[in-house]
C-alpha cells in the first residue's frame, strides 16, 4: 500500500513544481483538500483518514483531530508557526510535528521593512487620494537615524536589523533567549523590554505566540511607546491586544499601526481596519514566491524523512 499524504495549504507548490517533486520522488501519493470550505474539526478528520503525512496551513490541529487520525504518523507545518497545533495531543498519539524555520525569513523582514516605510511616509493614504482624483502634500516621516525596537530577535528579527542598517537606524532588541554578544552580532544594541518600548520609533514584533507572550503589547505597553512611535506587527496576531491597540491609536496616543496578523483571521469584523492611522495586510509575510517554494520544499522534506528514517528534518515534537 502506497504511502498518502494530505496537502492543506493553498500555496503549498502554488509557486514551483519543486515541493510536489520531492513527494513524487520518494513514491507518495498526494491527497489535495479543497480549501474553498471552511475546515471543521470534522472535515479535517475526514480528510486525515487513512493518509500517513499532512502539510498542512493554519487550521487548528486539536486533540479531536489527533484522535481522529489513527493511521497519522507525522505533520509539517507549511511555515514557522505551530501555535495552532495541539503538541501534547500530538506526542500523546505518537505524531511527529515538525515546522519550516528559517524558509521564509527574508520575505518577512522584507514585508516588516516595507509597512515601516508605508507608514512613514503615509503611502496608502496618499495612493488613496491620489486615485481618487486628491493631489494632496503628504508630509511624512523618515526611517533614517530613527530608533527601531526589536522584540524578539530570531532570525526574523536578525533579518530585520540587517536591513534596518541600510536606514541608519539605531536599532534595540530585546530578547531573553539571545546573549549581549549575539544581539551584538546582529547589528543591535541588547535592552530591556521597557527600553525598547519606550524608545522605539518604530517597534517591530517577532515572537512565537504561546501562553507567555500571548498580549505582550497591551494597554499598559502601548501606553509606554512615544506617541509619534509606530508599531509594526508580522507575527503573529496575538501578541497584541487588538481592543487596546484600537483605543490607543483612535486616541492618538500612539502614530499609527502596520498589521500583517490578526488574533481572528480573517478579522471580518475588525475595527482596526477602518482606523486612516493603520496599514492593514492579509498575513502575507511569508508569501514571496521564493519563500513558498523554501516553505514547500522542507515541508515536503520534514515529512519524507519522517516516514523514512523518523526523524523530520526539523522537528517541533
Amino acid at each position: 500500500m502506497s504511502v498518502r499524504v494530505l496537502i492543506a495549504t493553498r500555496s503549498f507548490g502554488s509557486t514551483s513544481p519543486k515541493p510536489w517533486d520531492v513527494l513524487a520522488q520518494a513514491g507518495f501519493e498526494t491527497i489535495r483538500a479543497d480549501l474553498t470550505q471552511k475546515m471543521t474539526e470534522e472535515r479535517l478528520i475526514a480528510l486525515l483518514d487513512d493518509v500517513d503525512g499532512a502539510i498542512i496551513g493554519a487550521m487548528p490541529m486539536t486533540a479531536r483531530v489527533f484522535e481522529g487520525a489513527p493511521k497519522l504518523k507525522v505533520v509539517s507545518t507549511h511555515g514557522v508557526g505551530f501555535d495552532h497545533v495541539d503538541l501534547e495531543a500530538a506526542a500523546r498519539h505518537g505524531v511527529i510535528v515538525a515546522n519550516c524555520p528559517g524558509a521564509n525569513d527574508q520575505a518577512v523582514a522584507d514585508l516588516a521593512i516595507g509597512l515601516m516605510v508605508c507608514l512613514a511616509r503615509q503611502v496608502v493614504p496618499a495612493n488613496r487620494d491620489l486615485r481618487n482624483g486628491e493631489w494632496k502634500n503628504y508630509q511624512g516621516n523618515e526611517l533614517w537615524k530613527k530608533t527601531l525596537g526589536l522584540i524578539g530577535l530570531g532570525r526574523i528579527g536578525r533579518a530585520v536589523a540587517r536591513r534596518a542598517g541600510g536606514f541608519d537606524m539605531n536599532v534595540l532588541a530585546y530578547d531573553p533567549f539571545v546573549d549581549a554578544r549575539q544581539a551584538e552580532a546582529a547589528g543591535t544594541r541588547p535592552a530591556s523590554f521597557d527600553e525598547v518600548i519606550s524608545s522605539a520609533d518604530y517597534l517591530s514584533l517577532h515572537l512565537v505566540l504561546n501562553d507567555q507572550t500571548r498580549n505582550i503589547i497591551g494597554k499598559k505597553e502601548l501606553e509606554r511607546m512615544k506617541p509619534s512611535a509606530f508599531l509594526i506587527n508580522t507575527a503573529r496576531g496575538g501578541l497584541v491586544d487588538e481592543d487596546a491597540l484600537y483605543t490607543a491609536l483612535e486616541a492618538g496616543k500612539l502614530a499609527g499601526a502596520a498589521l500583517d496578523v490578526f488574533s481572528e483571521e480573517p478579522p471580518l469584523e475588525q475595527g482596526l481596519l477602518y482606523l486612516p492611522n493603520v496599514v492593514a495586510t492579509p498575513h502575507i509575510g511569508a508569501h514571496s514566491k521564493e519563500a513558498i517554494e523554501r516553505v514547500g520544499v522542507l515541508a515536503a522534506q520534514n515529512v519524507v524523512q519522517a516516514l523514512q528514517t523518523g526523524e523530520p528534518v526539523f522537528r517541533v515534537v
